[in-house]
């Protein structure tokens, strides 16, 4: 941000090395927007000069932390969206995928729900989370973490817990479960890490670690921690291929 804000004062011929008491001009006009002497040049000169001297008031402060985390939101969700235009033949267009496919329509419902129970809300969240279950048959607790990329395929019958977390560019399939294994307080889901398959019907159950690049079988029961780059399939899990390090797409 300082480094844009620079290479702008450059341009325009404003020297960011002021004294206190232009500072405390600029501070002045930013905190007064009725202020008489104002321009459109004068405040955002004000701005740029505050900003390359750590003096930004903290309602400004705050609109650029809130402009950061909008900013970031919009990435992870256009990354939500070209994941499956890369790993799904079928999907033909944007507008396709926005209206007829569950498992993207599922985590938006998610990532704003998520966001409202990181605020301290309750019920919103789960009724959103619920809303969702209806509309898509996916069910996201809003607890849950759940990383950039990740594609939920078909989904119908998908359930992750409210601990589960599920690393960037996983695969989900239809019927697939991160679940706990009995009535156990606090951290009780798996742990996927990036770039995780799971099968359809496959269940994944407990506290429990699974690596990155692992592939879970269809209607797979996983209950043990899996290393990283292996294939697991079978009542229970069993590893049966370890293949070399993979790189993530």
């Amino acid at each position: 941000m300082k480094g844009f804000v620079a290479n702008i004062m450059n341009i325009f011929s404003i020297n960011p090395l002021i004294d206190n008491r232009k500072l405390g001009v600029s501070v002045s006009v930013i905190k007064n927007p009725k202020s008489k002497i104002q321009n459109p040049k004068t405040i955002v000169k004000s701005i740029l000069i505050m900003i390359a001297n750590d003096k930004l008031p903290s309602s400004v402060d705050s609109f650029q932390k809130t402009w950061n985390i909008l900013s970031k939101a919009w990435k992870i969700l256009v990354e939500d969206y070209t994941i499956v235009m890369k790993r799904d033949p079928a999907a033909k267009n944007w507008l396709e995928i926005f209206f007829l496919y569950p498992g993207p329509q599922a985590i938006i419902l998610y990532r704003l729900a998520h966001l409202l129970h990181n605020l301290g809300v309750f019920f919103l969240p789960r009724f959103i989370s619920h809303l969702a279950r209806f509309l898509t048959g996916i069910e996201i607790h809003p607890g849950a973490r759940i990383g950039k990329g990740v594609f939920i395929d078909h989904g119908m019958g998908v359930v992750i817990g409210e601990t589960a977390v599920v690393g960037d560019y996983c695969l989900l399939y239809q019927g697939v479960t991160l679940g706990g294994t009995g009535k156990e307080r606090g951290k009780r889901h798996p742990t996927l890490g990036r770039n995780v398959t799971v099968g359809s019907g496959a269940k994944i159950l407990g506290n429990i670690n699974i690596g990155s690049n692992v592939r879970v079988g269809a209607v797979a029961v996983v209950l043990k921690d899996i290393p990283s780059n292996s294939t697991v399939v079978g009542i229970p899990g069993r590893v049966i291929a370890q293949r070399d390090k993979v790189e993530i797409n």
